[in-house]
């Protein structure tokens, strides 16, 4: 058996290296390395395939995040509702604004907050949600939006991990993850489903003035060069990073089927391991799958992932850790101290490898590895 990769990105490489180093060589004789033509032709074909009428390419998820907060023009103490079971830049950039990060627990079975857990936790100084699409599929954002439209609320879509994922609104309609809320952010992070080789993040919402703000935001606070309207922030993608994600994007719906195909092996030799769950899909979301992750209901999951390292499988744990037992947000949580679910999980996922080449013949190595530690 192969080295097996958590992330495989030197053979996708491999598939597109043409394609990706001339368009790489084309931003070299160009010289236009800092807002050139690449970063915009990245910027359009963007809005075109979420359907978004403003796409703002940033430097990474974080300062996505960060700049649509800043652009929300919230104030010191104002209330943002998010997930606990998340990856701290949902929370960090939150504190850094010196706004109060409030931390609720998510379903059991998608992960996800849903707007029941959210609306037990509004209060009036709340401004505003972080629904987090954990692992590659969307929270419930119909019932979300109807809740922060009731309560006069802002809705930022951390969409880093589901970019390409299709929301199914009551009505049948769909629309691209993180085009929903009033703001979308995404992380372009090497080992993401859409990812750069380097760092890089995108911003972007249906709503004009948002849109302006946010570039300006984005851009040192200016609207024109040298007049500087707002404090802002330097927050930009490269021309060299946007040449190869507009490469990429063209194949994004191949790579989540690729990752589909996947999941889907693991579900089907998984099935009846009943000391294991596996992902659950959601009626109104498909699942793009950044991570393919197991809840291990009996059983020690650290054991498990020990035993999977001597067989030669790696395996991650997406989170060990709640937010609000971070060092860094112990005095800064709104005092919880235990949310039953979150709990739960951080004690009990582990995600197999998950990325657009793995193989047959690797994939019944991972699980028959798996189910040889349970049997």
């Amino acid at each position: 058996m192969q080295n097996i990769q958590m992330v495989d990105l030197k053979t996708q490489y491999q598939r597109y290296e043409k394609e990706i180093n001339q368009a790489v060589l084309d931003v070299l004789g160009s010289t236009a390395y800092i807002n050139g033509p690449a970063v915009k032709a990245f910027q359009a074909t963007m809005e075109e395939y979420l359907g978004a009428k403003h796409v703002i390419p940033c430097a990474n998820g974080t300062d996505a995040l960060q700049i649509a907060f800043m652009a929300l023009k919230l104030q010191p103490g104002d209330e943002v509702i998010v997930p606990a079971f998340t990856y701290v830049a949902t929370a960090e950039v939150i504190a850094l604004l010196q706004l109060t990060p409030v931390m609720v627990d998510v379903d059991p079975n998608t992960f996800n907050i849903t707007a029941e857990i959210i609306e037990k936790a509004i209060t009036p100084k709340t401004k505003a949600i972080v629904p987090v699409n954990l692992f590659g599929q969307s929270c419930d954002l119909e019932s979300i939006m109807e809740l922060a439209k009731k309560y006069d609320l802002y809705v930022v879509e951390d969409n880093a991990q589901a970019i390409g994922a299709d929301y199914t609104f009551a009505d049948g309609h769909t629309q691209k993850t993180g085009t929903i809320g009033h703001i979308g952010c995404t992380s372009f992070y090497p080992s993401k489903n859409l990812g750069a080789f380097g760092d890089g993040g995108a911003i972007y919402t249906n709503d004009d003035e948002l849109g302006s703000m946010l570039h300006m935001v984005a851009n040192h606070g200016q609207n024109k060069r040298y007049y500087h309207k707002y404090v802002g922030v330097n927050s930009r993608l490269d021309s060299i990073q946007a040449a190869i994600l507009n490469i990429k994007l063209k194949h994004l719906d191949e790579f989540a089927a690729a990752r589909q195909q996947a999941a889907d092996f693991y579900d089907q030799a998984l099935a009846d391991l009943p000391q294991v769950q596996t992902p659950v899909r959601s009626d109104f979301s498909t699942h793009v799958f950044h991570q393919y992750t197991l809840v291990v209901k009996e059983g020690d999951r650290n054991a498990l992932q020990n035993f999977l390292k001597e067989k030669g499988v790696p395996s991650m744990i997406y989170y060990p850790v709640p937010l609000y037992e971070q060092e860094a947000y112990i005095h800064s949580n709104g005092g919880v101290k235990h949310l039953p679910v979150t709990d739960y999980l951080c004690k009990t996922v582990i995600s197999l490898p998950m990325h657009t080449e793995l193989t047959e013949d690797t994939l019944s190595y991972i699980t028959d590895a798996v189910k040889a530690f349970f049997n």
